[in-house]
């Protein structure tokens, strides 16, 4: 017996969207479902968001913020949160390959590390104790401004010992020019005391150690790890997610999810000196404001050129530190950097 002329029709369509779904890529699929799943009928009203308090808006809301909580931003770490972010493969967000991404990264990692081989964290430190306590003051203000401070500080205060017993008034007077000194402060003598009692006045070389400490994130166990111990780690700060992102390496901003999709794209053996390549490129050349786009060496390699000056002369006069023939940041730079034309920053007050 013949079948209704229209089931046939409907079963062959049917097939042939199925095949075609088939072929689609997985992004495309996903779009689809959720083009689907976002239907309303005909008739019926569409739920509306919750909306804000009348006169609250997102930006007031984040003015409102104590300066503890800004500076304790990095600090918020919650349990189970210790464990290293994993690294997966997620899609490239310029539409590349997922290949033609990660040979893209690794080539601009590889131009940074001609452009800046003497490329180093940019705190002064001897030792874990002051790598750690300089970085947690490096919130909300420059390595430089630091660096300034922290003679003082070590000069006083030379052991975990010594700034656990501290006077805290004391402390915050030497602090003072850092910025959100009395947080600070109370930061650097709770994380001391912890180190005394719980570690025997050493600094940990583990990370799930490391974030139990007072105004310890993962980005200042990273930077501690990666450079007191010699443990690869991402250091996701200001400059790394704005360059990132620029090149297109990822679109989350989420510092986590940001640290495990590039972490993705390279060795993890390459992670540390990766970091200071792209934070080095971030501050000299591809500012925040004002890339300098036309004096960038990995410019045919970043799909945001244009977004900040393109012509070479006026590029030029945008660099800073070395590249613009202007001190570092550091007062006791590796001597690398000095062999490279680096200038040691000044002192405080100096000038």
């Amino acid at each position: 017996m013949k079948r209704p002329a229209g089931k046939t029709a409907a079963k062959k369509a049917a097939a042939s969207d199925k095949d075609s779904s088939a072929g689609q890529p997985a992004a495309g699929r996903t779009s689809a479902r959720k083009s689907a799943a976002g239907k309303t009928t005909p008739g019926k009203p569409v739920a509306k968001k919750a909306v804000a308090k009348k006169g609250v808006t997102k930006k007031a809301a984040a003015k409102k913020l104590a300066p503890a909580q800004a500076l304790a931003k990095d600090a918020a770490v919650v349990v189970g949160k210790a464990a290293p972010a994993k690294t997966v493969a997620t899609e490239p967000p310029s539409g590349e390959s997922r290949t033609a991404l990660v040979r893209r990264a690794r080539r601009i990692d590889r131009e940074l590390a001609e452009v800046y081989p003497y490329a180093h964290p940019e705190l002064d430190f001897e030792n874990p104790f002051q790598l750690i306590i300089a970085t947690v003051l490096s919130a909300q203000t420059t390595d430089l401004r630091v660096n300034q401070t922290t003679p003082a500080l070590f000069a006083r205060y030379p052991t975990p010992e010594d700034l656990a017993a501290a006077n805290p008034e004391e402390v915050e007077e030497i602090l003072r020019p850092t910025g959100f000194f009395r947080a600070k402060t109370k930061s650097v003598i709770g994380l001391s005391k912890v180190l005394v009692e719980e570690f025997a006045g050493e600094v940990p070389g583990r990370l799930e150690d490391l974030v139990k400490l007072p105004g310890v994130g993962r980005k200042t166990a990273f930077v501690v790890l990666g450079n007191a111990f010699g443990r690869p780690g991402i250091t996701v700060d200001t400059h790394f997610q704005r360059l990132v992102r620029r090149w297109q390496w990822t679109d989350a901003t989420d510092p986590d999810k940001i640290e495990a999709a590039v972490g993705a794209l390279f060795p993890k053996s390459e992670w540390t000196m990766l970091s200071h390549h792209v934070i080095f490129h971030g501050r000299r050349i591809c500012h925040a404001r004002k890339p300098a786009c036309g004096a960038c060496p990995i410019a045919p390699l970043c799909p945001a050129y244009g977004e900040g000056e393109t012509d070479p002369e006026k590029a030029r006069k945008l660099l800073k530190y070395e590249k613009g023939g202007f001190p570092g940041q550091r007062l006791n730079p590796p001597q690398a950097y000095l062999d490279a034309g680096g200038i040691p920053a000044p002192p405080l007050g100096a000038g």
